[in-house]
């Protein structure tokens, strides 16, 4: 059976997706979206609502009262750090802050999903419609994850979805195994001896050692899509001194990313990388410490997952579009599926489209019907 996305109900999630994108917050402080949402899903009547799950996310419960699987998706309420340039009406109202991946759009497919299941409550198990904090800084995940209140929300199978610029609008993008890479973090910090510009031999610069590390982690890195063991450091900022021409520096920083098709090739080359970083110390006879951040792990898509996306998509006569390598980027949702078996699939936003995270980039409504109509039509099929 398809569903069928009336005219007032697009229109209603048109409405509510720039309402959404004029009002942009930031990573865990995703406030007022969180209560937008939750006043949206009152009018859908779910079984249960929980809020506040792993900060400001919300978890909507669809119960058929029958025994049966039960399924997850999953949307983002986050936007970027970024100053809009677009100047249409639903433009950004927050100054520097903006919608620039298209979580306005996936939490609006959420919300057109929760609208349908209102009216065509799931026939056999639950449907569980996840509205997660903090993608963009890669802790969103891990804090719902390990919150109580998701505990005891095990899903059998899990998905998502992300809109991707530059292919054909509406073009469903399958991938098996790895959709997106893994990627994480370092901040490597080298603590020198500040000294006279004239006598660095009385201190210890950290120009040298930042040179070898940049030097020798860049060997570590083949950037090549077609391998299975791609690897890719990328350096992302680095620091030293001051701009002082009397003072010899004393300290430095060095921030970089590394990228990995699976959580394998991530291990051994963290392993790597921090023998690198441990070598150079030797080598320069100071101390340097390192911590990680943002990481993401890869997403993991299962192929019976993936072949329900599939089949739904086939049911909708829409266009598919199967990936051969992986998406650089990171995403995590990659942990919900190394945990369960689920999938992540791309939406086209369209080949002239702007790139995620540009500052003139806006969510195509024209993904709305099709994205909920697909979530809805992968629901029917399990269910």
């Amino acid at each position: 059976m398809e569903t069928a996305i009336n005219k007032e109900l697009l229109k209603e999630l048109v409405t509510f997706r720039k309402m959404l994108h004029a009002n942009p917050e930031v990573s865990g402080k995703e406030y007022k979206t969180a209560k937008s949402v939750s006043k949206f899903l009152k009018t859908c009547t779910p079984t249960k609502v929980i809020e506040n799950v792993g900060g400001t996310g919300i978890v909507a419960i669809f119960d058929s009262g029958k025994s049966g699987k039960t399924i997850m998706f999953r949307a983002e309420l986050d936007a970027l750090p970024i100053q809009e340039i677009n100047t249409f009406a639903h433009c950004s109202t927050i100054e520097g802050v903006s919608h620039k991946c298209g979580h306005d759009g996936h939490t609006t497919v959420l919300l057109g999903l929760a609208r349908i299941l209102s009216e065509q409550k799931p026939k056999t198990g639950k449907v569980f419609l996840l509205f997660q904090p903090a993608e963009e800084d890669g802790e969103g995940a891990k804090a719902v994850f390990t919150d109580q209140k998701f505990e005891g929300l095990k899903p059998d199978y899990i998905f998502a979805f992300h809109n991707l610029p530059g292919y054909p609008l509406n073009q469903i993008v399958l991938k098996n195994n790895s959709f997106t890479s893994a990627a994480k973090s370092i901040i490597i910090k080298i603590n020198g001896k500040t000294a006279h510009a004239a006598e660095p031999e009385n201190g210890l610069n950290p120009a040298l050692a930042i040179a070898e590390i940049l030097q020798e982690s860049a060997k570590l890195s083949n950037n090549d899509t077609d391998r299975n063991d791609f690897t890719l450091i990328t350096p992302i900022h680095i620091e030293m001194g001051e701009i002082a021409y009397g003072i010899s520096a004393g300290y430095g920083e060095i921030r970089l990313t590394i990228r990995t098709w699976n959580e394998k090739t991530m291990e051994k080359l963290t392993a790597d990388l921090t023998k690198c970083i441990d070598t150079s110390a030797k080598n320069h006879q100071m101390p340097i410490t390192y911590s990680w951040t943002q990481e993401f792990y890869a997403n993991q898509n299962d192929d019976n997952v993936v072949s329900f996306i599939k089949e739904a998509a086939n049911s909708l006569s829409l266009n598919v579009f199967e990936r051969k390598f992986p998406f650089k980027w990171g995403e995590d949702f990659g942990l919900f599926t190394q945990h369960f078996k689920g999938a992540m699939f791309g939406i086209g936003s369209g080949e002239e489209s702007p790139s995620l995270h540009n500052p003139d980039y806006d969510f195509p409504d024209e993904i709305l019907p099709n994205a909920v109509q697909l979530f809805h039509q992968i629901s029917v099929r399990i269910l």
